[in-house]
C-alpha cells in the first residue's frame, strides 16, 4: 500500500503573534516555522497504520519555500520513507484552489516517477495559520477521489478504508474504497518525537524536487487582516449564600441583556 501525507510549514502556533500595524500583516519575524499540527497528526496516523499492517510506504509532500525542507526532514525522522518538495516561495499568497491544483499536479508527477499510485492521501483537517479547512477537500475533488473528513482513527481491510470520524454529535464509522483522501483531526495520541539516531538518518535522505507549475493569480483576494477584539474581564460574585449568588448572577445577566 502506498500512502501520501501532505504537510505545510507554518508559524509556531505556541507563540503569540501580533499584527504589524504598518504592514497590516502578522509580525512573523523571528517566529520559528514548524510542521502544521494537524499534518503531524496525519503523519503519525499514517506511520501507525504502516507499523500495524506492514508492507506500507509513507511518502510526504510539501508545497512551500526552501525552509519546507526542514519540515520534510522532520517527517523523515519520525517514520516517513520518502519526501518530495514543490518549491514556491510565495505559497502563503496562494488560495486553497491554487494550492490544491499544485498538489494535484505534483502527485501526478510523483506517481509517474515512482510507477505507483497512492492508495490513501492524508491531509490535516486544516492549517493553524489560516484554518480554512479547504485544501484537502479541494484536492480530493481534483483527484476525483472519495473523501472522509475529521478522522481520529483509521484501519484498512483489503482495498477498503475504515475511518472513524469526529462529528458535532459524536463519532461515525465510515467505509470508503481506495484510492481515497482523508483529512485528520486530533486523535487520542500525540505525534512521536524524533530521536538523535533518526534525525541523523533523515539528514542522509534525499528530498526530491517536483517541478510543476504553480499559478500566481488567486481567485480569493485578501481584503484585510485584523486582530480580534480583546475580551473584557468577567465579573466575579464572591459573597452571599448559594441562593443569593444565583440571584446576583441572574441580575448581572439581565443587566447585560444576555436574555
Amino acid at each position: 500500500m502506498e500512502i501520501l501525507v501532505c504537510i505545510k510549514q507554518v508559524a509556531d502556533d505556541s507563540v503569540e503573534v501580533f499584527m504589524n500595524e504598518k504592514t497590516g500583516k502578522p509580525a512573523l519575524e523571528g517566529v520559528e516555522k514548524v510542521v502544521n499540527a494537524f499534518d503531524t497528526y496525519a503523519l503519525e496516523m499514517a506511520v501507525r497504520l504502516k507499523e500495524t499492517k506492514g508492507d506500507i510506504t509513507v511518502i510526504t509532500l510539501s508545497l512551500g519555500g526552501e525552509d519546507a525542507k526542514n519540515g520534510l526532514k522532520n517527517c523523515l525522522a519520525v517514520g516517513a520513507d520518502e519526501a518530495f518538495h514543490i518549491k514556491d516561495e510565495n505559497y502563503q499568497e496562494k488560495d486553497a484552489v491554487i494550492i490544491a491544483q499544485a498538489l494535484f499536479k505534483g502527485i501526478q508527477k510523483i506517481e509517474e516517477q515512482r510507477g505507483k499510485k497512492f492508495d490513501i492521501i492524508f491531509c490535516g483537517k486544516e492549517t493553524t495559520d489560516f484554518a480554512a479547512g479547504q485544501v484537502g477537500i479541494m484536492l480530493a475533488d481534483e483527484l476525483n477521489y472519495g473523501v472522509v473528513t475529521n478522522l481520529v482513527d483509521i484501519d484498512t481491510e483489503g482495498e477498503k478504508v475504515i475511518a472513524k470520524k469526529e462529528t458535532e454529535t459524536g463519532y461515525e464509522k465510515v467505509e470508503v474504497a481506495s484510492p481515497c483522501l482523508v483529512t485528520v483531526n486530533k486523535p487520542n495520541y500525540e505525534p512521536r518525537y524524533p530521536t538523535i539516531k533518526s534525525k541523523m538518518a533523515a539528514r542522509k535522505k534525499e528530498i526530491a524536487e517536483v517541478s510543476t507549475e504553480v499559478a500566481n493569480e488567486s481567485a480569493v483576494k485578501e481584503v484585510k487582516l485584523f486582530s480580534p477584539p480583546k475580551r473584557q474581564a468577567g465579573v466575579k460574585i464572591k459573597t452571599g449564600t448559594a441562593e443569593e449568588l444565583v440571584a446576583q448572577a441572574i441580575q448581572k445577566m439581565l443587566e447585560a441583556k444576555v436574555f
